[in-house]
């Protein structure tokens, strides 16, 4: 995909998701009456709230520590030298102590930003690979991936926020035999339950698009970074489906996943694409066996619904950069 035409998807799927949002909203806030005007208001201040403190969850929540200059000498020094290349501050370097290869960057006005490697990552990935995603995840601070992909998320939000008051609404408007209300409040549960998936829809295939922005910010500069990412993406993939064998472990580490790199939920599906051999392939072998495989379309259909590119057309766009 040309820089071009991906800037073009990134804003017509922007304009798109406003356009419907707008039309939705004149047409649910035409039916509703005055006292449930506010309701969205309420959503997007919770949102908002939401954003400015989940770096604080998220440090909760996968084990975060700050990783000091003297302990990770490398790793620090490689997300200063992009940071300069990407002309960008420099993030606070964290690493999550949890047992899958992924990575993430994240922040607020309030907490900063941040980028994050697992422990796992570090383990898995050889120094090459980790500079190549460390190059991914600053790809994100610099196109503002963060408070984009907020503000598009409160749009569903609101909307199944909307489906929700009013589905109880027409229940107990029934009971209050306030059948014209009822109805009503029926009508928008269902408009709005429909603007909710279709506003989803888009949302993800955003969310799509900018990992692949993301990956090209990382080839354009990391030394041969489209075949240090693909090597690392096919080998987070590999691992994360390894390490899912113990669900336990790994099925609550998912509430933030369109954060990662990699969808950790995704990563059986994706996996299917690479060896089911048991001897282990060099790097590129592993990607070459992943470029090999067609994108069946029960995997499309799959797509619609991650906030992750299928592995195999996302090797590809890689490849297209080299």
């Amino acid at each position: 995909m040309s820089l071009l035409k991906l800037r073009l998807s990134v804003v017509g799927t922007l304009a798109v998701i406003i356009g419907l949002s707008t039309l939705f909203f004149t047409v649910i806030l035409s039916l509703m009456s005055v006292s449930f005007i506010v309701l969205p208001f309420i959503v997007v201040a919770f949102n908002i709230i939401q954003w400015l403190i989940s770096p604080y969850l998220i440090d909760a929540m996968y084990r975060v520590k700050e990783a000091s200059k003297s302990e990770n000498p490398r790793l620090y020094a490689t997300v200063e030298r992009l940071s300069q290349k990407s002309r960008l501050k420099m993030p606070k370097v964290m690493i999550a102590n949890i047992p899958i290869p992924n990575a993430f960057a994240y922040g607020s006005p309030i907490a900063g930003t941040k980028v994050a490697v697992t422990s796992e990552l570090l383990k898995t990935l050889e120094d090459e690979e980790v500079e190549a995603v460390i190059g991914h995840e600053l790809g994100h601070l610099k196109h503002r991936d963060v408070q984009v992909m907020m503000f598009v998320s409160i749009l569903p939000a609101v909307f199944y926020f909307i489906y929700y008051s009013m589905l109880l609404s027409s229940m107990f408007g029934g009971r209050r035999n306030d059948r014209g209300g009822g109805a009503a409040a029926a009508l928008i549960a269902v408009g709005s339950l429909l603007a909710y998936l279709i506003l989803t829809v888009f949302t993800l295939y955003l969310s799509r698009l900018r990992e692949y922005y993301a990956d090209r910010h990382s080839a354009s500069i990391v030394d041969e970074g489209p075949r240090k990412l693909s090597e690392g993406l096919a080998k987070i993939v590999s691992s994360t489906r390894k390490a899912k064998l113990q669900r336990r472990q790994v099925g609550s580490f998912s509430s933030f996943k369109a954060l990662f790199i990699s969808d950790p939920d995704r990563a059986e599906a994706d996996a299917m694409s690479l060896t089911q051999s048991r001897t282990r392939l060099a790097d590129q072998k592993l990607v070459e066996q992943v470029l090999s495989k067609e994108v069946t379309f029960f995997s499309r259909l799959a797509e619609l619904f991650s906030s992750h590119p299928n592995i195999v057309k996302r090797l590809r766009a890689l490849q297209e950069l080299a």
